[in-house]
């Protein structure tokens, strides 16, 4: 997967709204679909009419969590929040979300400056899946243009509700690598994310500074966000990174905190990644005594850990381990309707997770149907699968009707041109 991103364009009422069930997110996931589907599969749905009912009910629902973002009661703001949330994680809206954009944002930015910890951490959320929903372009360029600042202050303000502090972390990360368009403003984030993971790191005597386990997740969430970007960087920026962090990273898997040591180890194996997809002959002066650190870990038996952090711990650094002395990868594959996707390094591992968090279980049905996603997993437009092989690989009724539906409506809506205003400047 290639590092530079490419710019892409896509991807009610008031009072007590309560968020999607379940339920609703089994059954209203057809709203987002067009009526395109064999005839048993509309005849057995009861029709286009059902259907047409069902777009009308869901949409009426989801424009009262729209409203309720801005009522005045914190229990209705926040399940409104949790509402819009779970549709956009578990189907596709990007025309009615297109049509609301400004609202949406200025609820959200409301949300953050206004709201108390978990309406803050929704709110961040919020703003992630809706970049995921309108895809890489100008629409979400403008979407992190209005949050940027907030965001940014609530990261650097000690003084800020620490669960939405770890939000806007993560958040941050992932609005960026969607929707920067300038590689100078994605290297200006980073550097705030530096400002905060780096506290972290044992001193020079090796003794470790005292971090309450809430920031040590503030500091962990801000590495891996750190780490999403790297994916991203320029050839000339990741050479200066690796000359200025690639010492310093180890100093992280001191850290008491054992998803710390995990993330720190991740992210020293991505980076040896790419640096060796730069130079293949690359060398780390410290790699020997780097490689004894990650072996300590990846054969920990340290009495006073927990079992499941030690069980957890050795395996991933079993994997960094080899990584870092040979350069190898662990691959994982994963299944989504009719198609298959290979996690075949850290570069993928990464921007995989970092999408999984915030889509969840609806991150299969975004391979199958997001073409920003599909876009930067290079998985070309939505598959049409006839009903004969849907049945034959025993595919329900159900999701064979959710699978061509969305996939002939994704590939016949009209597509904006590739963007990508990124310049390496100084790089020719």
């Amino acid at each position: 997967m290639p590092r530079t991103k490419k710019k892409h364009s896509r991807g009610g009422h008031n009072g007590n709204v309560q968020p999607f069930s379940d339920e609703d997110a089994s059954i209203e996931t057809l709203s987002h679909c067009s009526s395109f589907s064999d005839a048993t599969s509309v005849a057995d749905d009861g029709g286009e009419a059902s259907e047409d009912t069902a777009q009308e009910d869901f949409q009426y629902k989801l424009k009262g969590f729209i409203d309720s973002t801005v009522d005045k009661s914190a229990k209705t703001r926040q399940g409104a929040l949790d509402g819009l949330k779970t549709a956009m994680a578990t189907r596709i809206l990007y025309e009615f979300i297109s049509e609301r954009r400004m609202t949406i944002t200025d609820s959200i930015e409301r949300c953050l400056k206004k709201g108390k910890g978990e309406e803050q951490r929704a709110a961040a959320s919020l703003a992630c899946l809706l970049c995921i929903q309108l895809g890489s372009g100008i629409e979400s360029e403008e979407v992190l243009k209005t949050l940027k600042p907030v965001f940014k202050n609530i990261l650097a303000d000690g003084s800020a509700n620490i669960q939405a502090r770890q939000a806007v972390a993560t958040s941050l990360g992932l609005c960026t690598l969607v929707a920067e368009d300038d590689i100078l403003d994605v290297h200006a984030t980073m550097e705030c994310f530096e400002n905060l993971f780096t506290r972290s790191c044992a001193r020079v005597d090796g003794t470790c500074p005292s971090i309450s386990p809430q920031m040590s997740q503030l500091y962990t969430n801000a590495l891996l966000s750190w780490a999403l970007l790297l994916t991203i960087c320029t050839a000339s920026q990741l050479k200066e990174i690796l000359c200025k962090y690639l010492p310093k990273l180890p100093r992280l898997l001191e850290s008491e905190d054992v998803n710390m040591r995990i993330a720190a180890g991740e992210t020293i194996a991505l980076l040896f990644e790419l640096a060796r997809d730069m130079d293949t002959d690359f060398e780390f002066d410290g790699w020997e005594e780097l490689c004894d650190k990650l072996n300590s870990l990846a054969t920990d038996c340290n009495k006073h850990r927990a079992k499941t952090d030690k069980r957890k711990q050795r395996s991933v650094f079993r994997d960094v381990l080899k990584a870092v002395e040979e350069g190898d990868f662990q691959s994982e594959t994963i299944r989504f309707g009719t198609e298959r996707m290979t996690i075949d390094s850290w570069v993928r591992k990464r921007t995989y997770d970092a999408f999984r968090e915030f889509v969840g279980s609806g991150m299969n049905y975004h391979l199958q149907a997001n073409e920003f996603i599909r876009d930067v997993f290079e998985l070309g437009p939505p598959i049409l699968v006839d009903s004969a092989t849907m049945k034959a690989m025993k595919i329900s009724r159900f999701e064979r009707h959710l699978h061509n539906s969305a996939a002939f409506k994704a590939r016949t809506k009209a597509r904006s041109k590739f963007r990508d205003k990124r310049v390496d400047v100084g790089e020719f």
